[in-house]
């Protein structure tokens, strides 16, 4: 029997990966490859006779380039995106609350952090192989505004499945104004109960604006940081690369060495059985004029004595007559 929906299934099909797993991975791959993907899980899903997955898998659209790379960003800064999305709730909270000048602060707080993020989205992008568009880029901070103005974008964007980017509220305040105009009311006397709790509340106020201004700088902080870590990182990768090439070369330049020197080895074991060949002819050569002169010295040896034997026989006959 079969579970619903994203629910593994029995011993069966163990192997078929749940629905919202599948779709997981599908909003994690890069547009260009997002249909060709979804379409083998959903043969997958009807080869396992799950029509009901392979539907809900179907429906699934590609995202734009822009809503990949703010996907993208979500997934691979988890604790980053955290504090964002609790940040936007902070600062929904505090156009509620703050004045306009401290919503002006605000504001140009929000900026900075959202260009900062939209920047690490860029880089992530890039370093998955895509490079954003001037315009796609302009998206990315759009959905970032949009998730910190309306609560539905920033649970849209926590969910990770964004098929477009998101366009923040027109009603969300720029930072010059408040929310709501508090409607005009005749001043209090200092010593009256109501100015007592206006008293009150401007200081409830200016803690409520101090902890906002305080998470925002953290947030900041946080961006900055992690934008930091992410130069480091790209440094110590250009190191390590610079560090491979050398070694590469070195390794190169030693095997040309290597090879030099077995040449070099080969010619002087050639050169030695040469010359030791040489030599065994020429002590061959020796030992043979050896012979050659010994057997000239017996040769001569014996010439000389029968020379000597015919000179004295010689002899004899001359004192014989």
């Amino acid at each position: 029997m079969q579970r619903k929906g994203g629910n593994r299934r029995e011993a069966g099909d163990r192997h078929v990966e749940p629905v919202d797993s599948v779709l997981e991975q599908l909003y994690a791959t890069p547009p260009s490859d997002f249909v060709s993907r979804r379409e083998e899980h959903v043969a997958a899903a009807r080869a396992a006779g799950r029509k009901e997955d392979a539907r809900r898998i179907h429906a699934a659209h590609r995202p734009t380039l822009a809503a990949w790379a703010a996907n993208l960003l979500r997934r691979s800064r988890p604790e980053e995106s955290e504090r964002f999305l609790e940040l936007g709730h902070a600062l929904r909270e505090a156009h509620r609350t703050l004045d306009a000048a401290g919503l002006k602060e605000l504001s140009a707080q929000r900026r900075r952090i959202v260009a900062a993020l939209s920047r690490q989205a860029a880089r992530l992008a890039r370093e998955a192989g895509h490079q954003l568009s001037e315009s796609a880029q302009r998206e990315v901070e759009s959905t970032l505004r949009a998730v910190l103005a309306d609560p539905d974008a920033a649970d849209q964007w926590a969910g990770g499945r964004l098929e477009v980017s998101l366009t923040p509220p027109s009603e969300f305040p720029a930072g010059g104004a408040r929310a709501e105009a508090a409607p005009r009311e005749r001043p209090a006397r200092p010593d009256s109960p109501r100015a007592a709790g206006g008293t009150r509340a401007k200081d409830e106020l200016a803690e409520r604006r101090r902890k906002r201004q305080e998470e925002l700088a953290r947030a900041e902080q946080a961006a900055e940081t992690a934008a930091r870590q992410l130069r480091d990182r790209r440094a110590d990768r250009a190191g390590a690369d610079a560090s491979l090439r050398r070694a590469d070369e070195e390794h190169d330049r030693a095997r040309e060495e290597v090879s030099a020197a077995e040449r070099r080895l080969r010619q002087a074991q050639e050169d030695l059985a040469r010359s030791e060949r040489e030599r065994r002819e020429a002590e061959e050569r020796g030992r043979a004029a050896v012979d050659a002169l010994a057997r000239a010295e017996r040769e001569a040896h014996e010439t000389a004595r029968q020379v000597d034997r015919l000179a004295g026989r010689g002899r004899r006959s001359g004192s014989s007559c």
